[in-house]
């Protein structure tokens, strides 16, 4: 199994937004590790010293709003743009000009939109359970609308849209709420085919009410785990974290200019057979070659589930290090 980030150095570093804290390990070429929902910098506590280890200075954040990072109060502060100048802001603050950006689910988008924008600062990236589907045609929560009514109940993302509304089942019973969302995700706890269906919110009804009962961590999380996890947003809330997906239809409208463009970087995916996304965006994972032309691997683990990282962090860290040893020359000495 591989190791736990334990030498590392946390630090609070100033961007145009306010400040994000950071973990950092190793010297070398900057890999930036972007989270996802609901997790923290934690969640790349296998890759830290994997990277560091491999010559890189691997550095993973809070995305803003979890942790110790700022939490605006505009639900507007969260859309992808800004994250995007988080990120840009962070290279800069460490002294550096140029970075590989790696993204796990929300972090994919982040990650990937972070490359899409700013190509100049980030040279390659990674993207793990959650594939780059380009900007469409259509309204996100339009798209939203027709697969909930396919569905008769609310998809997680639209049922996290009104303000308070998610946040009212989650805060009361943090560390359950989170232990039945990180076994439900995890590969073999939830029968495939029943993955899309638990991610619907029947009328009236809660998210969790379709959470495997009863509910306990996985088998790759452990009791310290869930206590970091679970501590931080018992302290943050889940405000911040969920506002993410209150700018859907915002970044549609920023990412304009960007319709249907392509992330001409060197790329990488890292997906779980039996992760959500990995199914339902098939058709996004079968377009790379048109979307990410210069994709340089394409890998679904089998009985893996959303956790990729932290379910499999020795698969994940020996893709991900050999990812970065083969990149071009111009990708790594930054």
């Amino acid at each position: 199994m591989a190791g736990v980030a334990e030498d590392v150095t946390h630090r609070l570093v100033t961007v145009p937004g306010g400040r994000i804290h950071l973990v950092e390990q190793g010297t070398g070429p900057l890999v930036l590790l972007i989270h996802g929902f609901p997790e923290s910098w934690y969640s790349w506590r296998y890759q830290l010293p994997a990277l560091a280890a491999a010559g890189y200075r691997a550095v993973a954040i809070d995305v803003r709003g979890y942790g110790r990072s700022s939490k605006p109060a505009d639900v507007a502060a969260y859309r992808i743009v800004d994250h995007v100048a988080d990120n840009v802001g962070v290279v800069q603050a460490l002294g550096e000009q140029q970075a590989i950006v790696v993204g796990h689910d929300w972090g994919s988008p982040i990650a990937a939109n972070s490359a899409l924008l700013r190509p100049g600062v980030f040279t390659a990236v990674a993207l793990l359970s959650v594939p780059y589907s380009p900007r469409g045609g259509r309204r996100p929560t339009e798209t939203l609308g027709a697969l909930d009514d396919g569905h008769g109940g609310e998809f997680y993302i639209s049922y996290f849209q009104a303000p308070g509304r998610a946040e009212a089942e989650i805060e009361p019973d943090v560390r359950g709420w989170l232990t039945g969302i990180y076994a439900g995700l995890t590969g073999g706890v939830v029968p495939k085919e029943q993955i899309l269906p638990m991610l619907f919110v029947a009328p009236g009804g809660r998210l969790a009410d379709r959470f495997p009962q009863p509910a306990t961590r996985p088998d790759w999380m452990t009791e310290a785990d869930l206590d970091f996890f679970s501590g931080e947003f018992e302290r943050t809330g889940l405000t911040g974290p969920l506002n993410r997906y209150r700018n859907i239809d915002r970044d549609w409208a920023d990412l304009a200019a960007w319709h249907h463009a392509p992330i001409t970087q060197p790329s990488l995916f890292i997906g779980g057979e039996l992760d959500g996304p990995t199914t339902w965006q098939a058709r996004s994972i079968e377009n790379f070659a048109g979307t990410m032309p210069r994709v340089m691997g394409s890998h679904i683990l089998d009985g893996c589930g959303h956790w990729v990282q932290q379910e499999r962090p020795d698969e994940v860290n020996q893709l991900l290090t050999g990812w970065l040893d083969g990149l071009p020359r111009q990708a790594t000495l930054l």
